[in-house]
């Protein structure tokens, strides 16, 4: 694979089931090393506190949630958005050693065999009825963090924090990441769980488990005490707890063109996590494309954006103006950032449900 992203997720790979997940720490590093040793990339580091200056006349800007508050201010003057940031949140995570594996059991769902698993790459934590609505009584009751200065900032709905989740109704947890299905206990087979917390492995030791869909801005004591309630993780360790952070992204639709340029300083194009893509491939889809596109201008030339029937056409195409504004766009806006999937893409005509997708590749 001639990708950069790719090939060192591959090489970093950890179990995931049906999906790609690498070790964090080491798939960084692998890209920063290929970055810093490439022969026509200069790298300098420091701080961006602002707009390039106005010599410079094919810029690309890919600071994502690295955004220097003077750089957003900027970017804010020159598009008129009152906001250019939500809420992100990350989820706790636990030493193997201290989860309770006479409780909980290796299994994917489904038994579903993906890039680097074997069909058991998720550690599961059944509940039963009683102990999950006692649980979600915990989260709806427990201590969080308050953050004036964001308190009107959104969260991105592929993001929210778990006791938000537990907020929009008791069931919601056990319809999302809780949620049993295409897993049986193999201590209790004939009794389906109520719910199941699942931990998928977070660094290639397997000494690290991250907790799927824990994202919390509960207080941290708060957190070790709640995440005991859960069968399996009594004794629980965690390496690191959950939190959230702020991140930054552009109103796209609204403020970029179809080659990525800021329609106010077309001479500036966005790139990554910025323009609205949520992932690591993503956002080096937006890269790649914004490079192109910006040395093809170098060169007096240009390059359309890939056909919407394409994974990147569709993504640009959501980005800068696929998505719809909410009515009048009252409250926080209704852009929110996006994996690639397949409601990007238009329909396919003369085809039915089960065959669509297939039709896409």
């Amino acid at each position: 694979c001639n990708s950069l992203i790719m090939s060192a997720a591959d090489k970093h790979k950890l179990p995931a089931g049906g999906a790609l997940a690498v070790d964090r720490v080491a798939f960084s590093d692998a890209v920063t090393a290929a970055i810093h040793s490439h022969p026509n990339i200069s790298v300098e580091l420091g701080e961006i506190a602002g707009l390039p200056p106005a010599e410079w006349k094919n810029v690309v800007i890919a600071t994502g949630p690295l955004t220097s508050p003077p750089l957003a201010e900027a970017i804010k003057s020159l598009t008129g958005e009152e906001e250019l940031a939500f809420f992100d949140a990350i989820a706790p995570i636990v030493h193997f050693e201290s989860i309770d594996m006479d409780i909980a059991w290796k299994q994917s769902r489904y038994d579903k065999v993906g890039p680097g698993g074997s069909g058991a790459d998720y550690i599961n934590c059944p509940l039963d009825e009683a102990q999950y609505n006692a649980f979600v009584d915990a989260l709806l009751s427990g201590e969080k963090h308050v953050y004036h200065h964001w308190e009107n900032v959104p969260y991105f709905d592929g993001c929210l924090p778990v006791e938000v989740m537990a907020e929009r109704g008791r069931e919601t947890l056990r319809w999302g990441p809780l949620k049993p299905v295409g897993l049986t206990n193999p201590r209790n087979p004939t009794v389906k769980s109520y719910a199941i917390v699942q931990l998928r492995q977070d660094n290639a030791l397997g000494t690290l488990w991250n907790m799927v869909g824990f994202q919390t801005k509960l207080k941290y004591g708060k957190q070790a005490e709640i995440f005991r309630m859960i069968p399996g993780l009594q004794e629980a360790q965690f390496a690191r707890l959950g939190g959230l952070h702020h991140n930054t992204f552009l109103n796209s639709p609204k403020v970029l063109s179809k080659e990525l340029r800021l329609k106010a300083d077309p001479r500036l194009r966005f790139a990554g996590q910025i323009t609205g893509v949520e992932g690591y491939v993503e956002s080096a889809a937006m890269g790649l494309m914004a490079g192109r596109m910006a040395a093809a201008d170098f060169h007096g030339r240009t390059i359309p954006a890939p056909p919407p029937t394409t994974a990147m056409g569709a993504l640009i195409e959501h980005v800068t103006g696929g998505h719809l504004a909410a009515e009048g766009e009252i409250g926080p806006r209704s852009f929110q950032p996006m994996n690639v999937n397949f409601g990007l893409f238009p329909p396919v005509e003369g085809r039915k449900k089960a065959d669509r997708k297939l039709a896409y590749t």
